[in-house]
């Protein structure tokens, strides 16, 4: 069995559809033509800026994760302005999602904050499928070896490894963690397209994963 809700951004193939882990349900079609909850910068959260935007002075959406769960992001200072700005944005995108799963709220995780196009799809009807099956994660998950290649001054790449082998599925019913065993696809090797939009976030525009990757094993 995969870890269904250890997966902290979206699953998607190169045509940007889900994919379900064999504990997922087929649930989701047809998502991509809601109105997704949060997608307009009016819809997000004005909760207080946290520490970092203060300094940027964007406004962005408040993220506060459960205590039982936990990202570990390494490698968030390169000396360079742009890449620790898209590095930073990248950390708040992967932790939108995850918010979403565990208070069950996809209008104020801020996913709409940090996704567009059809990144902002996958991880919609990601979460919207693990909040309908009461699925969630604990643990810990690590974030290592993560590169940016700017392509321009509103366009670039940011590549990245997810260790999943200290996080598990957590069953929001009963608040039951349930240990899987760690496997090679415990690792995961994720590339995404970013672009600056107006308001100078860094948003996922696409978002591509490669479960089980050799760049990847420890």
């Amino acid at each position: 069995m995969n870890r269904p809700a250890r997966l902290v951004t979206a699953v998607l193939t190169a045509s940007a559809a889900l994919l379900l882990t064999a504990c997922g349900s087929g649930g989701g079609d047809g998502a991509s033509s809601d109105k997704i909850a949060g997608a307009d910068s009016a819809d997000s959260p004005s909760a207080s800026p946290s520490v970092s935007a203060t300094a940027d002075g964007i406004d962005r959406p408040e993220i506060k994760l459960p205590d039982d769960m936990k990202n570990v992001f390494e490698d968030r200072q390169t000396g360079d302005p742009q890449k620790d700005a898209i590095l930073a944005d990248n950390e708040r995108a992967i932790s939108t999602v995850d918010q979403a799963m565990a208070y069950g709220d996809l209008k104020k995780s801020g996913m709409g904050f940090y996704y567009t196009d059809s990144a902002l799809v996958g991880v919609y009807n990601y979460a919207k499928d693990n909040i309908a099956r009461k699925t969630s994660w604990a643990g810990t998950l690590r974030y290592f070896d993560r590169q940016v290649t700017v392509f321009d001054k509103t366009s670039a790449a940011v590549t990245y490894c997810a260790d999943e082998s200290n996080a598990n599925v957590k069953d929001l019913k009963t608040n039951k963690v349930n240990v899987v065993e760690t496997s090679s696809d415990s690792y995961v090797y994720y590339n995404t397209g970013v672009k600056k939009n107006k308001e100078g976030v860094w948003q996922i525009w696409s978002l591509h994963e490669d479960r089980g990757s050799q760049k990847c094993q420890p």
